[in-house]
């Protein structure tokens, strides 16, 4: 079954297009890398899944993206409603800087007004245990989350999304800025989400892409150039650019 359909996807910044006519389908649960070189496309195609794309002044989109057959440019679609079914995590962590540990979990809750107080302490504890955070932080709940080392403060905001239970967990570059194991143990996470959420992640890191990901496209140019299976996509790749590029011989 199909998380998300894609069909004829167009993007731009002001006159400059950054994708073109990418369609596919990406199937429900389980993880998706998507590899390539810088300005390739591959974080405009993910923000284009969640209406993130049109927040930019001077950026714009055409062709049809549907999530569970619901067309999500649709005029009764609302973008806050459709960000919390479809979270995205970003390549620096970015927790409120002003908000305590506990605030920041339960913050998509608040904003739309969905947060009952009664299920708080719950909620915190399993958005925290399922980002693999919970006994980190469980004594401290009430201090600043810019205060955790960046590794926790991604866990953190994994957690934020996660609390608002999503259908789809986008990561733009969620290791970039991290350490090793840091990075270990996002990969941890991711392996262990892969089971209950379709989680769609962009990575420059090939050998990360291998480890995580069931599927892998590659995009190069803003154009979709192949999609399979992760294994098959490395080593039997259908595409001489895609060859080129995870050979190292891409010019």
């Amino acid at each position: 079954m199909a998380q998300f359909e894609v069909e004829n996807l167009k993007a731009w910044y002001g006159d400059k297009q950054v994708l073109m006519d990418v369609s596919v389908s990406l199937p429900a649960q389980g993880v998706t890398a998507i590899i390539g070189p810088s300005g390739c496309g591959k974080s405009t195609f993910i923000r284009c899944l969640n209406r993130m794309h049109e927040l930019v002044i001077g950026a714009r989109m055409e062709g049809e993206i549907r999530l569970g057959g619901e067309d999500i440019m649709a005029p009764a679609v609302d973008p806050v409603l459709l960000r919390r079914r479809v979270g995205m995590v970003f390549q620096r962590p970015n927790p409120f800087p002003t908000m305590t540990i506990r605030q920041n979990v339960l913050s998509g809750l608040t904003l739309t007004g969905r947060l009952k107080r009664s299920e708080a302490d719950e909620i915190v504890e399993k958005a925290l245990g399922d980002a693999a955070l919970w006994d980190e932080v469980k004594d401290r709940l009430n201090t600043p989350g810019a205060g955790l080392s960046g590794g926790q403060q991604q866990r953190l905001c994994i957690a934020r999304c996660l609390a608002v239970e999503p259908d789809v967990l986008l990561m733009d570059e969620p290791c970039s800025a991290l350490d090793p194991i840091a990075t270990a143990r996002i990969e941890e996470l991711i392996a262990q989400l892969r089971e209950r959420l379709t989680v769609v992640i962009v990575t420059h890191n090939m050998q990360q892409a291998a480890r995580v990901s069931d599927r892998t496209a590659f995009f190069l140019m803003g154009e979709l150039v192949e999609l399979s299976e992760t294994n098959t996509l490395f080593t039997q790749p259908a595409d001489q650019r895609t060859e080129d590029y995870i050979t190292g011989r891409f010019r």
